[in-house]
């Protein structure tokens, strides 16, 4: 179902970082002394984890997840954070060839933030299908249903999962609204009704 509503480049797109605007890179990637202080406690951290944990920091309220591949973060964002921190930006590239390391980073991170993440079969995500559900109702378009879960996972300051599952959340309620639609007006379509209908769909030749 979502390869069909997402291409591979679309799915690409929405697992990497997009372009930043001069508002969000003032917004987002302004660290604080306290997030300073947080990716820098005293415990003989190298610069490069240092710095690539606090891109992360502010990359999560910023998009509500991290991409895998940090260093791709957008260099005016890198080189803000490192100046922050009084570090070369081309140190980034450096960071987190172990997928463990950004992965415990990203962890304490989201503890700092007090974001939660969404494993399968938890409660945020029996949530999370909820509330896909109630809006497939309403709207039909996969782009648009991906974020308002997007907006509503960042209200609910959950971490949003990858976009493969993510798509095939979508794929699932707009399967699950049709099927309740069907549920909720097959009723109504008595046989005269169809035919109504039907006529409806024919062309008048006069009126073309």
């Amino acid at each position: 179902m979502s390869e069909k509503m997402f291409s591979e480049e679309q799915l690409e797109q929405l697992r990497s970082f997009p372009e930043i605007s001069a508002d969000e890179l003032i917004r987002y990637f302004t660290p604080t002394s306290a997030d300073v202080a947080f990716v820098d406690p005293g415990r003989g951290r190298r610069s490069v984890d240092q710095l690539g944990m606090l891109v992360q920091l502010c990359t999560l309220p910023w998009l509500g997840f991290v991409p895998d591949d940090v260093a791709s973060a957008p260099p005016a964002a890198v080189a803000r954070v490192a100046e922050r921190l009084g570090v070369s930006p081309a140190a980034l590239s450096l960071y987190g060839h172990r997928a463990q390391t950004r992965s415990d980073h990203l962890g304490q991170v989201a503890k700092y933030l007090e974001r939660q993440t969404a494993p399968a079969g938890s409660q945020a995500m029996k949530e999370l299908e909820q509330f896909l559900l109630d809006r497939a109702m309403e709207h039909d378009s996969p782009t648009l249903l991906f974020n308002l879960a997007r907006e509503y996972l960042m209200a609910a300051k959950v971490i949003r999962p990858g976009a493969l599952v993510l798509a095939k959340m979508v794929g699932t309620a707009r399967k699950g609204a049709a099927d309740l639609t069907s549920q909720l007006v097959g009723h109504l379509l008595a046989a005269e009704v169809r035919a109504d209908l039907e006529r409806m769909l024919l062309v008048d030749a006069g009126l073309g």
